[in-house]
């Protein structure tokens, strides 16, 4: 993303939904890092388009030195290349805009570091277990989908059960503290295979 110009009225432009506000709590480096990213990951789930992290400039910090701000760069950095975002800019001195990638791009990020090499499945563990019937039908759709896009032909029961656990892994981190599991998976793998569904009738 290029660097854009300050607008006016962010608040009234981003709306409290897509506004995080990491300044206001004064937060350590490693206490930002941890809120931006849960933050960003449920809003991927939730929404689409461009959001809004205020940082501050670091002047009431001690020294100076923007610690928010350089570590809301830094975590932003990571999750561009673990496909939660696709990209961010300086929106302010301040401020930056990160645009939410697709839950595809997230889901997909491992499977391709592995080269689309078959990985041993894991044991379906207590949380897989937990899930309800519907949930899991969707998650084992969503992985059979997400293989075929990237060229898997050769799916076999144990590939297909690995992608699903990591799915579920990926899925589950963005889920809000406090959140039901179920609901939240629920609702982010509807997303994710209307994304896929969406890419096939372009």
């Amino acid at each position: 993303m290029e660097l854009r110009p300050p607008i006016p009225w962010d608040r009234v432009t981003f709306g409290p939904l897509r506004t995080l506000n990491a300044r206001a709590s004064m937060l350590s480096g490693a206490e930002a890092e941890a809120r931006v990213e849960g933050w960003l990951r449920s809003k991927q789930v939730e929404l689409t388009g461009e959001v809004l992290i205020i940082t501050g400039r670091g002047k009431g910090s001690l020294g100076g030195i923007p610690v928010v701000r350089d570590a809301t760069r830094k975590v932003l950095d990571r999750l561009r290349r673990l496909g939660v975002i696709s990209g961010f800019a300086e929106h302010t001195p301040g401020s930056f805009v990160a645009q939410l990638a697709p839950l595809r791009a997230l889901l997909e990020a491992p499977l391709r570091r592995r080269r689309s090499r078959a990985a041993p499945a894991p044991r379906r563990g207590p949380a897989l277990q937990g899930l309800q019937p519907e949930t899991m039908a969707r998650l084992r759709y969503l992985a059979g989908r997400s293989l075929d896009s990237l060229g898997v032909r050769e799916v076999n029961e144990e590939l297909l059960s690995a992608e699903m656990m990591q799915q579920f892994s990926i899925l589950a981190r963005a889920v809000p503290s406090g959140g039901d599991v179920d609901k939240w998976l629920e609702g982010a793998i509807v997303k994710a295979i209307r994304e896929y569904d969406e890419s096939d009738d372009r």
